[in-house]
């Protein structure tokens, strides 16, 4: 036996020590996820009123909660958060409609109370004059006059005349466009969407979202019950509005800075002083010859050949999308002067378009390499696999197609009622209808039970119920798991606790799960590759999920800030979202022993093209995740800076610079193994590799981060509205930073190409089937604890 082998002491010394991390990693999670619950119950409490009824001084009912709610649902309906912002949520194209109506809601009770004192416009007064009606409108805005025993809300007269101000504003922009990327007539006159049956509201669809944004600059301004900060904790920032950044964000990112570079320390020591870092499993000079002639395929295996070909024409596709919403910051309206691809793809369409293909690819990408992967952890090809897969294939197909065509359905108001279960549910990042999101759940769970089947013989055969199959396994398994979240929103649920469970789907599944999926993978790759030892890998992988899902489950926090949600999310997201940097950063340390392995392999080593999208995950994780989302995350930053050009600066480094480049890397990892060894050419996958990361470079730092350095500064002088208009982007600067934008995207765009030419080359020239089904796979048993 193992244990008669070496030294008992020793060994107990070993068990003990990933016992102990497995301990600790267990109590992270479920600490973190009992606060993030208990957060969000807070959320739940404490969320904005939404009013039976809203009356003016006279007991006349202006809007009643089913407005709020129909408004609410006109906005999602539209998918106008692809266009522009609520509570700085959204896209950047148009306004932020909270800070919008904000601005006109302020002035219409300025003016009011003008002309009811001096008998002018507020713009005539003088300055003293103007300093005394702006000192009143910010006293009457403050005060909450919500009763909460009647569930009712009185506006003031002044406070009426400006929801007039605002109804007036938008019954224009929404029946002749708003002079810039909105098209005409978007929305239809008529009855609101059905949201809850329990609330039947009045009036055009125009003046239900006018009503609904009204509700948001209401919000926004009030202070809270009990409190002296209002329910966005004083956001956006305008002056007139009596709204300047809070004592609590300015502490906050203070005490964060000061907690990061405390941890770091702490962290590197621990990392340092118990040796957490992979360790390589040959010696100086004997490094593992790999001889792709002699590895076994199966026909699942070789069927995955179709997924990465789809998932490279995906990635084309999104980018020719991306290409197309950059055009329309310079021209808006139209592709080069051609009108009509601007009538059926508008600027909401397909930055919608433009999300979810991303997420398609990527996920497609990870689903494919799993289902590649499973044979070679199980040993054996059960039977009906390639069946399954094939099944799968033809599921995602349906999805992608099914949910393209439903969104511009829904979109363009031609689905009715039924827009939520079918077409564009209206929530950034999670636009697939309520059918299509089952659609992919349920294709999820099939792709679970492909790898289940592959891995189960792996799994019974490891003793260890911690170990590294079985962390592969617990890794799949949150894959389609969070993903379930999303049937948490509903088209009555509030904008704030709606807003709550999103972020569960982009941080926590997107920005974590998959994070977490990525590491176990990596680690699992570089076992089966024979090039590190397995129990130091897995005591690595358990030291990188404490960080991983210690810090980033609560650092889901930073994105409820300013969102309506309870102050307390201040501290905690400012804390932990700080401390997410610190296993990013650590992964630099792995790159760089990847990068020393794939020297080590000298020229004969088949997976450079991998290790080249490894080497790029690990530095963008810690430029486009770490460091660019560090500088946003910030309170004190963010207040200013939220909804604006930094966050795409960070969201395209973090999205396309970890999980895109991690996509292109299991992809490459798979075909090389199903492609005939002599149809393969690296040149080819180098050159993808530098134009891809030369773009992305470029775009991010010499174009979304210098716009977005502008923009915040002129949040910070003119207010947050003024940053966010349509007149700020046709800025002669920020038009010249967006059209050179050009430049850098042809070069990422010729490395997609690349790419794209290389999986269609490839399946041409898959290699047939070694083994048949059932029959055992001449691989490496990973259940086997090492000597």
């Amino acid at each position: 036996m193992e244990i008669q082998r070496g030294t008992p002491t020793k060994k107990v010394v070993k068990t003990n020590k990933n016992a102990m991390l497995k301990s600790i990693l267990v109590i992270t999670i479920l600490l973190s996820f009992t606060v993030l619950l208990v957060g969000g119950y807070w959320i739940f409490k404490e969320q904005a009123p939404r009013p039976v009824e809203v009356t003016n001084e006279k007991g006349d009912v202006l809007f009643t909660k089913g407005t709020i709610m129909g408004g609410q649902a006109v906005f999602q309906k539209y998918g106008l958060m692809d266009y522009g912002t609520v509570l700085g949520h959204g896209s950047y194209m148009g306004p932020d409609y909270t800070a919008e109506a904000l601005k006109i809601y302020t002035e219409g009770m300025q003016d009011f109370k003008a002309n009811e004192k001096y008998s002018k416009d507020y713009a005539l007064l003088n300055e003293d004059e103007k300093a005394v009606i702006k000192n009143k409108v910010i006293k009457e805005m403050r005060k909450n006059r919500y009763d909460s025993k009647s569930d009712t809300m009185e506006l003031t007269n002044a406070q009426a005349f400006g929801l007039e101000k605002v109804r007036a504003y938008y019954k224009e922009v929404f029946t002749k466009g708003d002079g810039w990327g909105l098209k005409a007539n978007l929305i239809k006159e008529g009855d609101m969407p059905k949201t809850n049956r329990a609330y039947v509201a009045k009036g055009d669809q125009i003046t239900q979202i006018s009503d609904f944004f009204f509700w948001t600059a209401w919000l926004s301004s009030t202070v809270r019950q009990g409190d002296k900060i209002t329910y966005t904790n004083n956001w956006p920032y305008y002056e007139d509005a009596g709204n300047q950044v809070s004592f609590s964000a300015i502490w906050w990112s203070g005490a964060s800075i000061t907690l990061f570079v405390l941890m770091v320390g702490i962290i590197l020591f621990v990392f340092y002083r118990y040796n957490f870092g992979m360790q390589e499993a040959y010696k100086e000079g004997k490094f593992p010859q790999i001889d792709l002639r002699k590895m076994p395929v199966t026909s699942s295996q070789v069927k995955t050949g179709k997924y990465f070909v789809i998932v490279a024409a995906l990635f084309f596709v999104q980018c020719m999308f991306g290409a197309l919403l950059a055009h329309y910051y310079i021209e808006p309206d139209s592709f080069f002067g051609i009108k009509w691809i601007h009538d059926i793809l508008p600027f909401n369409i397909s930055k919608g378009y433009h999300l979810q293909l991303a997420i398609f690819w990527i996920a497609t990408a990870w689903l494919g390499m799993g289902i590649y992967v499973a044979p070679l952890v199980g040993g054996y090809e059960p039977k009906k696999q390639g069946l399954l897969v094939d099944i799968l294939f033809w599921a995602l197909v349906v999805l992608v197609v099914g949910s393209m065509v439903g969104e511009w359905l829904g979109a363009n108001g031609y689905l009715g009622n039924k827009w939520f279960l079918f077409g564009h549910t209206g929530w950034e990042y999670i636009e697939l209808g309520r059918i299509w999101q089952l659609i992919l759940i349920v294709g999820m769970l099939i792709w679970l039970f492909i790898v289940y089947r592959g891995i189960k013989a792996g799994l019974k055969r490891e003793t260890d119920k911690g170990g590294l199959i079985h962390l592969l396994f617990y890794a799949a398994i949150a894959v389609p798991a969070f993903y379930i979240f999303a049937l948490f929103i509903n088209p009555g649920t509030s904008f704030t606790f709606a807003d709550y469970w999103r972020w569960w789907i982009i941080h926590l599944w997107v920005e974590g799960i998959f994070e977490v999926f990525a590491v176990v993978v990596i680690g699992f790759l570089l076992v089966q590759l024979g090039l590190v030892t397995k129990k130091s890998t897995v005591r690595q992988l358990y030291f990188q999920l404490i960080l991983l899902l210690g810090s980033g489950v609560i650092g889901i926090g930073h994105h409820y800030y300013y969102n309506g949600s309870a102050e307390v999310w201040l501290a905690l997201g400012a804390v932990f979202s700080a401390l997410e940097v610190i296993p990013l950063t650590l992964l630099i340390l792995e790159a760089y022993e990847q990068y020393k392995m794939m020297r080590e392999g000298g020229v004969d080593f088949p997976y450079k093209g991998t290790f080249w999208f490894l080497i790029s995950v690990a530095i963008w994780n810690l430029v486009g995740a770490g460091v660019l989302g560090f500088l946003i995350n910030l309170p004190a930053v963010s207040y200013f800076e939220h909804g604006q050009f930094l966050t795409p600066a960070h969201g395209h480094g973090s999205m396309m610079g970890v999980y895109g480049m991690f996509a292109c890397a299991v992809l490459l990892y798979s075909l090389r193994n199903i492609v005939k060894p002599e149809a393969w050419n690296d040149k080819w996958i180098k050159f993808s590799c530098i134009m891809l990361n030369v773009g992305l470079a470029g775009m991010v730092f010499l174009s979304l981060l210098p716009v977005g350095f502008i923009q915040i500064k002129e949040a910070f002088n003119h207010g947050y509205a003024a940053s966010r208009s349509a007149s700020f982007l046709q800025k002669d600067i920020v038009q010249t930073l967006l059209l050179w934008r050009a430049v850098p995207d042809t070069i990422f765009l010729i490395g997609v190409v690349v790419l794209l030419l290389f999986c269609i080359k490839a399946i041409f020239n898959l290699r047939k089937p070694t083994h048949k089904e059932g029959e055992q796979l001449p691989v490496k048993d990973l259940s086997l604890d090492e000597e």
